[in-house]
């Protein structure tokens, strides 16, 4: 089901809505500052197997509200804490080591997790109203294309998801991804972000 929220000032009813399907173990899909995702509370076990069925290999990600929820849930050293200060909000994916406070459903063999503090507004409004981050996948078609409008999301995803949060037409760019969990950042793919 679409549900329309506008980046400047989202509704607060529609915020409570679409928290209260994640609260509920629901998936819904959202804009970033790149492309469209789908999300679940990091407390909703089920709703996180669907996403690593969706994912398949590799970490999944996780969307914040601030640098401070980031440092609650990862671990951060000075060198990582002024890279994500530069950085973040922005169309960036930074990888770092994950504290115990994230379930090792959401986590690969690793012990890694994707971090996100997009931009967009949207997002980080969903994350701050849930008062927990939201374990995230890209939207995609298949290996490479990614689905760009909400309503074509709703059209092929709506049976799994519970909203489909209509921001505005996504990016096609996806994000810069950057592995922060070595001696030196390394950029692991290139994306909409420039690393500053």
């Amino acid at each position: 089901m679409l549900v329309k929220l506008y980046e400047k000032n989202p509704s607060e009813r529609e915020l409570q809505r679409i928290v209260g399907a994640l609260e509920r173990g629901e998936l819904i899909a959202y804009p970033t500052d790149s492309v469209y995702a789908v999300g679940c509370s990091l407390h909703a076990a089920r709703a996180i197997e669907q996403l690593r069925r969706m994912k398949g290999e590799g970490e999944l990600t996780a969307m914040f509200d601030s640098l401070a929820q980031v440092a609650a849930y990862c671990r951060v050293d000075n060198a990582a804490f002024r890279i994500l200060k530069r950085n973040l909000p922005g169309p960036f994916t930074f990888l770092l080591p994950a504290l115990s406070h994230l379930p090792d459903k959401a986590l690969a063999k690793r012990r890694i997790i994707g971090v996100r503090i997009p931009a967009n507004a949207i997002p980080r409004a969903i994350v701050a109203t849930l008062g927990c981050p939201m374990l995230t996948v890209s939207v995609k078609d298949d290996e490479t294309e990614y689905t760009t409008d909400p309503e074509l999301i709703d059209e092929r995803y709506g049976k799994t998801l519970a909203w489909v949060v209509d921001g505005g037409r996504g990016d096609v760019m996806p994000t810069t991804v950057v592995d922060l969990t070595g001696e030196e950042p390394v950029v692991v793919r290139e994306g909409k972000g420039e690393l500053q």
